[in-house]
């Protein structure tokens, strides 16, 4: 009666079930979503995802929860792989894999190179050269800026593992490496370790002609080329420094529902004053017409439902309900047919306990138990008791019954002498 239905026949019945749902409460909204973005290894990045997180902070709404990395070894990439939290901030220099997906580029990071300046001018050396002769703050092993500078110093013939890395920023490094956004604080992170400044890879004008710089980003197209304005950071930018950037990007788990997606996006879309007034100059970028073609991971299907408006019906928002609504009334109803068919073989048990009587009197009264007129009489009792319990719906009507009722029938005309074709 009941059979199991298939993944498809599921979803056609839970968008009935929804379209149902959707006619009594029309006015429902999505349920209450809270998802988990990890904690940024870099305490610049920190900040950033700290304030991001707490303009979510809003009772009944989507909310965003910070949380610590699961691995502190591991980037926090890996968490998102690994379904330990929903959301990532991570550059755009990651390797592609299919378990992430992209939401929305946040803002650019810039990589930042700063050196300790001596004297009345910088000095005149190769900056990877010194890689090995001074101490460099480039980040936590892993990190896009450390993995930048080992992947330069290579290139030169320096061997990564002669770099003089010191782990914290306070410890006054000669040489700092990080890419960081564009935030005015910045240079207070170096204070008191003695004047630097910012080194520039190629002189503005020399951008688009054919430089060094333009091959890098050639090679390397997530890259694009990066003037920091002079007096951006005070006595470390007193000209225009040239740089690379890398877009920061907001990724997801591929398993976070597409609503979930389009809800969150168009919220941070909402909130891009706010973000803005938080750190000015860090999320101008932010449109709802972006382009992730460069970017590293695919577009989560929630954000390109965003950017092409194809906002999620009743079934994307309640699927996950409308199943287990489905899948539990198709148990119930499986549960039911499973009793009536137990009831249905109990009453057909009934029944073949009468035949099985019915044949017992007859092979009675052969053996001479009992004369043919007791027999009969005996045969008659045993339909009048099979009738009452059938009227009293403690035996089916059914094709048992009729069998029954004709082998009776039957017996009893074999004793009367009666053929049977008149006794039926």
């Amino acid at each position: 009666m009941i059979a199991l239905l298939t993944p498809t026949c599921a979803r056609a019945a839970a968008a009935l079930l929804l379209c149902f749902l959707g006619v009594l409460n029309a006015g429902c909204v999505y349920e209450d979503q809270t998802l988990t973005l990890v904690k940024p290894r870099l305490e610049i990045d920190q900040q950033i995802a700290e304030d991001f997180a707490r303009l979510f902070d809003t009772p009944g709404e989507l909310q965003i929860e910070l949380i610590d990395n699961p691995d502190p070894e591991q980037p926090g990439l890996h968490a998102v792989k690994m379904g330990l939290a929903d959301l990532a901030l991570v550059p755009n220099t990651e390797a592609y894999d299919p378990r992430v997906a992209t939401v929305v580029p946040l803002y650019p990071t810039v990589l930042h190179i700063a050196y300790r300046f001596q004297g009345d001018e910088p000095p005149d050396q190769d900056l990877i050269a010194g890689l090995t002769e001074n101490t460099v703050y480039a980040g936590p092993a892993g990190s896009p800026s450390r993995l930048l500078l080992e992947t330069a110093a290579r290139r030169d013939g320096v061997d990564p593992e002669s770099i003089n890395y010191v782990s914290e920023t306070d410890a006054c490094a000669d040489i700092v490496v990080l890419y960081a956004a564009v935030l005015p604080d910045l240079s207070g992170r170096i204070e008191g370790c003695g004047e630097y400044r910012l080194y520039s890879l190629a002189e503005p004008e020399e951008i688009g002609t054919g430089s060094a710089l333009d091959s890098v980003t050639l090679l390397n197209p997530n890259l694009k080329p990066f003037v920091i304005p002079a007096d951006t950071y005070g006595r470390l930018t007193p000209e225009p420094v040239v740089t690379l950037a890398v877009d920061k990007l907001l990724v997801a788990g591929a398993e976070v529902p597409e609503a979930v997606v389009y809800d969150l996006l168009s919220e941070i879309l909402r909130l891009k004053p706010a973000l803005s007034a938080t750190h000015p100059g860090l999320f101008h970028q932010l449109t709802d017409d972006f382009d992730i073609s460069g970017a590293a991971f695919v577009m989560h299907p929630g954000a390109l439902a965003y950017v092409q408006r194809d906002e999620p019906g009743i079934y994307e928002r309640y699927s996950g309900i409308a199943e287990v609504v489905v899948t539990l009334m198709i148990g119930l109803v499986s549960g039911i047919y499973a009793i009536f068919k137990i009831y249905t073989i109990r009453q057909k048990n009934r029944i073949d306990a009468f035949c099985q009587r019915a044949l017992d009197l007859r092979d009675d009264c052969v053996a001479g138990g009992k004369n043919a007129a007791a027999t009969i009489e005996a045969l008659k009792a045993l339909q009048d008791e099979a009738y009452d319990l059938m009227i009293h719906e403690r035996l089916a009507a059914d094709e048992s019954f009729r069998i029954f009722v004709t082998l009776s029938n039957d017996l009893i005309a074999d004793l009367s002498g009666v053929p049977r074709s008149a006794s039926t």
